[in-house]
């Protein structure tokens, strides 16, 4: 079998079993994505949780030495949630971002590769393969991009014609020399929108992002949330969309065609209050199969409180109270405190006063503050 034909085939098998799009390129560095990345380091828009070198991560040699070519495939996830849960008044609800919603992407993704793995070594036996969704070095955005998946847009995500950016990424370097496709040549030319939408500016336009005020980064992070960005985040869980969302080039797409993506609204929008007493276990057993919760329940709850003094919820003072006086997490016990700040204002004085003669941790009575200061 010639490259070309095997190459057809590869393609078939790979529609076959829920690859949305599939995409071939060589195995040769990536030379300016390399620049990118050291630019990016200089200006320190690094998030901390990218893996390996800028060697490695721009080397395809480093992750398989007999690679010859590198299959990148996208499969598309859907935007819209049917049935949503209305958050209401005595009844706020938060929200995962689209890339969590349904079976953690990493597992979906995984099981196509394997398939298109032993479908491929069915075909010739001692073809070498090493597959990765978002946990190997290589950049499944810069792979896909050079695969001709679409180009990097403005706001970072790769577009591709028909799935727009809501697709999942994965990528297969292969011993075997697949002929390469060609890259899409497309831009957004001047439009604007997802830079100027971006809630904390972010986006710093051509693509790059600084990581460290993107607030889909911010949600992950296990820490106190830094002042300037809990007034951005609204009721986000994990993850934000907004500059997905504003895109045009998504604009009539919604991938809902894969059986395997099964969207649950009450979990996906979850009540906030249920939140946050929950147990490690029912936790785990609830929310445990979302690639959100990757970070632990810690962020979401911190988040989930963030999200309750966004919206004033009243009714929620008694939980947060619970949350705040018996919590042994000094973070989620001082958010606590600030958000019962944020919500009853110059009403909070009396019950903060009380609390603050009691609690020791320096960095939640800095927390117990800063609620009723500026609230005032």
């Amino acid at each position: 079998m010639d490259r070309v034909e095997f190459k057809e085939k590869v393609i078939e098998y790979a529609h076959s079993i829920g690859i949305d799009d599939i995409g071939f390129t060589h195995t040769e560095p990536f030379v300016e994505y390399r620049e990118k990345l050291i630019d990016y380091h200089e200006k320190g828009f690094e998030s901390g949780f990218e893996k390996g070198s800028i060697e490695e991560r721009t080397n395809p040699d480093r992750t398989l030495r007999s690679g010859r070519s590198i299959i990148s495939i996208a499969v598309g996830y859907p935007n819209r949630l049917p049935n949503a849960p209305k958050s209401k008044k005595g009844e706020r609800r938060g929200m995962f971002a689209r890339a969590s919603w349904g079976m953690d992407y990493h597992t979906l993704l995984n099981s196509r590769l394997e398939k298109l793995e032993a479908y491929i070594k069915s075909i010739d036996a001692s073809i070498e393969c090493n597959s990765m969704v978002d946990t190997g070095v290589l950049s499944d955005r810069e792979v896909a991009r050079r695969s001709g998946l679409g180009f990097i847009g403005k706001n970072g995500f790769v577009i591709n014609p028909t799935l727009g950016t809501y697709s999942y990424l994965g990528e297969m370097i292969t011993s075997f020399p697949f002929p390469p496709d060609e890259e899409l040549i497309d831009s957004c030319g001047d439009c604007n929108i997802c830079v100027d939408r971006c809630p904390t500016g972010a986006l710093v336009g051509n693509g790059q992002l600084n990581s460290k005020k993107c607030i889909s980064f911010l949600t992950q992070t296990k820490g106190f949330l830094p002042d300037e960005y809990r007034g951005k985040i609204g009721n986000r869980l994990y993850g934000c969309d907004t500059c997905q969302q504003v895109c045009p080039r998504n604009k009539g797409i919604n991938t809902d065609h894969h059986d395997d993506i099964i969207l649950e609204p009450e979990i996906l929008k979850p009540e906030l209050t249920g939140l946050l007493e929950i147990s490690n276990r029912d936790f785990k057993e609830t929310y445990g199969h979302l690639a959100g919760t990757w970070r632990g329940k810690k962020p979401i709850q911190r988040n989930a409180i963030i999200a309750l003094a966004h919206f004033k919820e009243v009714s929620a003072v008694d939980v947060l109270k619970r949350v705040a006086e018996n919590d042994p997490r000094p973070v989620i016990k001082g958010t606590a405190y600030w958000a019962i700040g944020r919500i009853l204002e110059n009403d909070a004085l009396g019950y903060i006063g009380e609390r603050f003669k009691i609690e020791t941790d320096e960095t939640v009575k800095e927390e117990m503050l800063k609620g009723i200061q500026e609230s005032a």
